[in-house]
């Protein structure tokens, strides 16, 4: 099955609406990204929690990484760069952290809040290579920044 995203956003965006709580709504994300693709093998947020520090947030999948600094992986660098990171095959990605050994591919998005600050990154991951488009990172881009323009 592969992900109808005009319905998505408006499933996310309708149950979303009023809401500024950022775990909540990471939470809320998480489950609808995940079940509406079998590509997304696991789906979740990285949080920031202090200068150059992620850790885990809410997810949907086997478990993932506790904490991870900016300097490392796929998900630091979408932190530190503040850019969409779009990985086909993590092995060739230096750094990489291997979280789940089944990770084939990733995509990585900052999260911003309303204020332009990086809050978060949505973590896809896939246990298939090559899983993920321009397509899913724009659309993704898109429903991110509607749901978490009022996030505190």
């Amino acid at each position: 099955m592969r992900v109808d995203y005009d319905e998505l956003e408006q499933r996310i965006t309708a149950v979303a609406e009023g809401e500024t709580d950022a775990v909540a709504l990471m939470a809320t994300m998480a489950c609808e990204v995940h079940h509406s693709d079998d590509r997304f093998d696991w789906t979740g947020f990285y949080r920031v929690v202090a200068p150059d520090l992620l850790k885990i947030g809410p997810y949907q999948g086997g478990h993932g990484c506790l904490v991870i600094p900016f300097s490392r992986g796929v998900c630091g660098a979408a932190a530190r760069t503040g850019e969409v990171q779009l990985v086909p095959d993590v092995e060739a990605f230096p750094g990489h952290i291997a979280c789940a050994s089944s990770t084939r591919s990733e995509l990585v998005l900052p999260v911003w809040n309303g204020a332009g600050e990086v809050i978060a990154v949505f973590d896809l991951d896939s246990d298939q290579p090559d899983a993920f488009t321009e397509e899913d990172a724009d659309r993704l881009a898109v429903i991110l920044a509607k749901v978490f323009k009022n996030a505190i």
